[in-house]
């Protein structure tokens, strides 16, 4: 097992920044995963309007939040020195790594611009918390329809990137035993 200097760990921001991307973003897997598999509908007969309600405001919300945060990550990784791997990783886990991270920025920089544009051109609110943020897009029905059908897609694609991050952080927690877990701890 190698030991990590705070040399070897990424800036104390980026640290946070990722522990708070990873809490929203299991809230708004779960939030947008409830009501995706019941619909308006089976949200209202089983949570009834305020429940349903509380649920599509958390998930704007969490979305919202996610897009705020992931461009501070965005500047953070730009400002700061990303800490190479010591040991090094294999090619191949280098690879599937460095893909994995930048598909995972991407993915959580569209999502949420992606849902917010859905939203606003299905004319619904777009919301953060109380307030009302203005729509990017005019009103189109059909418009909305296809793009909550791609924010649906890229929902289940950022579940199984989140799988894979959370595989490969395991494997190096649990059986490398490398000290990769500690470049992005808090403690």
């Amino acid at each position: 097992m190698s030991e990590t200097s705070e040399t070897d760990r990424y800036a104390f921001p980026h640290r946070v920044l990722h522990w708070l991307v990873a809490v929203l973003l299991l809230l708004s897997l779960a939030s947008g995963l409830t009501l995706g598999f019941l619909g308006f509908e089976g949200a209202m007969e089983r949570f009834g309007r305020a429940g349903t309600d509380f649920l599509y405001t958390s998930h704007k919300s969490f979305g919202v939040a996610i897009l705020a945060l992931m461009t501070l990550r965005l500047i953070t990784r730009l400002l700061f020195v990303v800490p190479d791997h010591d040991p090094p990783l294999h090619p191949f886990q280098r690879v599937l790594s460095t893909a994995v991270h930048y598909l995972l920025y991407v993915a959580l920089l569209a999502q949420p611009m992606l849902g917010w544009a859905a939203t606003a051109s299905g004319d619904f609110p777009v919301q953060f918390l109380h307030w009302h943020l203005p729509g990017v897009v005019g009103v189109n029905e059909e418009l909305s329809e296809r793009l909550f059908v791609w924010h649906g897609w890229l929902g289940w694609a950022i579940l199984g990137l989140v799988a894979l991050h959370i595989t490969g952080a395991l494997y190096h927690w649990l059986i490398r035993r490398d000290g990769v877990m500690t470049r992005m701890s808090l403690f």
